[in-house]
């Protein structure tokens, strides 16, 4: 029996095609204001979805890569796209606009994002370590700048997906 309580069920393998390419055209929003996607023919398109769905990461990588890069002079993406799951929220998840590099070209790090977006994961108010930040099953340094994080640990659909879980206690 499928979970429909616990996971989306979709209709058709067109379904998950459509939606993978949606984020990532949303992603390449966020980052290019869609010049890259949008300059790519469908056979890019094509390219970046069989490559992913037959696992071929050098197939999916000849295209992705373009949406990977950005003019040297502007140090990092327009905004990073990402998404931060919780499980002791309601919400499903927290998605906003954060650039990469602030007003004074300092690059921002993870730790900036998480004490902007959600300052509970990292400033517990007595001191104590409450949370794991995990992204791809690793618990980056708070030090990391954004950028490289996206650029190195975004997922397929070019976004990076964090993850604050409860420390475990024993």
């Amino acid at each position: 029996i499928f979970p429909e309580k616990d996971l989306l069920h979709c209709p058709s393998k067109d379904a998950i095609e459509a939606h993978f390419m949606s984020c990532m055209k949303e992603a390449d929003a966020l980052k290019h204001k869609s010049q890259v996607i949008n300059e790519m023919q469908k056979k890019d398109h094509k390219q970046l979805w069989m490559g992913l769905q037959n696992d071929r990461f050098d197939q999916f990588w000849a295209i992705n890569r373009k949406l990977m890069e950005y003019p040297a002079e502007e140090n990092g993406f327009r905004y990073i796209p990402f998404r931060i799951y919780q499980t002791t929220t309601e919400r499903p998840f927290i998605q906003k606009l954060f650039r990469p590099v602030a007003a004074d070209g300092q690059l921002h790090t993870l730790g900036d994002l998480l004490k902007e977006v959600c300052p509970s994961a990292v400033d517990p108010e007595d001191g104590e370590k409450k949370n794991q930040v995990m992204i791809h099953g690793i618990e980056p340094m708070l030090e990391t700048p954004l950028q490289w994080l996206s650029e190195h640990l975004s997922y397929p659909d070019n976004f990076l997906h964090i993850s604050i879980i409860p420390q475990p206690t024993d």
